[in-house]
């Protein structure tokens, strides 16, 4: 996958950037914020996954010989991954039809049409847009390019998932220049649960065993994970309005839920408040980054303040020294919202 996107005319690393003054608010060692505000030529980490499945869809069909012509590629989308599904379609020849749920931003809107898909927009939620763009998916010359995956549709969120890796290789390597053996807590937003999925395959994977703890952050109005995990099997849950438009999934994803509930070590809902006040530490350290990126940060200081922080903090096994990479998974041109929430924390 790594060999791939390198191969991709606009591909270069994220930045990892430093937080010194988080890290000294929060009483750890170093923080970094993997900052995905410029991807492929898109303002979120979503066209890693969409680049590489298109590629293994159009690949197989012709390892198959299946004959050629133009392919519609269909998805659902909170905004990021139907973008980047209609950019790929636009620049190999293909045609994108993607279904947008009430709450999405008219600009993101308006970005997925700019690409030449023909979007439908759904009077519903995620979930509603995705059973539509599963029917029509699975029209003549269609096919299916769902970031979410259920009983009998796997394959192609699988390769979805094998894409986000790109994303930890680099920071990997990232820390390693920085002289630093890798990450004590890694904090990564939750929707339905594909990139939390790479994200513990790649440091759940490793034969020296190991590697960091894993929180998960979700919007209140959307905690399907937290309350999964709560309940010890995935739920299907009705959602709310939140800002983080990106992350208003009702229900996790069946190849994701395994290694969610096996894999992380603690889960955590935030507000929109929350996330806006992260939008505004991160942009006063120069870095762009959306409701949904900024929810990282949000998700670290509910766990590592208030009450019951200390016994948060050792069950994560953090202390002074230790490096927290929080992954910002859009900028601010990703999902754009003039009113941000103002209810309080929720964490467990």
């Amino acid at each position: 996958m790594r060999a791939f996107h390198a191969s991709l005319p606009d591909y270069a690393p994220t930045p990892l950037r430093e937080l010194p003054a988080v890290a000294a608010e929060l009483g750890v060692g170093r923080v970094f914020v993997k900052d995905e505000s410029h991807r492929l030529g898109l303002p979120a980490f979503k066209a890693l996954g969409a680049s590489w499945a298109v590629h293994r869809i159009l690949a197989e069909r012709a390892a198959r010989g299946a004959a050629p012509g133009v392919l519609t590629l269909v998805t659902a989308t909170d905004g990021n991954h139907g973008r980047a599904v209609a950019r790929m379609a636009r620049r190999l020849g293909q045609r994108a039809h993607v279904f947008v749920p009430q709450g999405v931003h008219p600009r993101a809107v308006a970005a997925i049409a700019a690409e030449q898909a023909r979007v439908t927009q759904v009077e519903g939620t995620y979930d509603e847009a995705v059973a539509l763009a599963a029917r029509a998916g699975a029209g003549a010359d269609a096919v299916l390019v769902q970031d979410t995956a259920w009983p009998g549709y796997e394959q192609i969120p699988g390769w979805i998932v094998e894409g986000y890796s790109t994303l930890c290789a680099e920071t990997d390597e990232q820390l390693a220049a920085a002289g630093i053996a890798g990450p004590d807590l890694v904090c990564v937003p939750v929707g339905v649960g594909s990139l939390a999925q790479a994200v513990i395959t790649h440091y759940r994977s490793r034969p020296a065993g190991g590697g960091p703890a894993l929180l998960s952050v979700e919007p209140r109005a959307a905690a399907c994970v937290l309350r999964s995990l709560a309940r010890g099997l995935p739920l299907s849950i009705a959602t709310g309005h939140t800002a983080m438009a990106g992350l208003n999934c009702g229900t996790p994803s069946s190849i994701a839920w395994p290694h969610l509930s096996g894999g992380l070590d603690a889960a955590v809902a935030v507000s929109d408040a929350d996330s806006a006040r992260a939008a505004r530490t991160l942009a006063g350290a120069g870095i762009s980054s959306g409701p949904c990126g900024a929810a990282s940060l949000a998700g670290l200081r509910s766990v590592l303040t208030g009450a019951g922080a200390g016994q948060r903090r050792a069950a994560l096994g953090l202390g002074p020294a230790s490096v927290v990479v929080l992954l910002s998974t859009e900028g601010t041109a990703a999902n754009p919202h003039a009113r941000l929430g103002q209810d309080g924390p929720d964490a467990s």
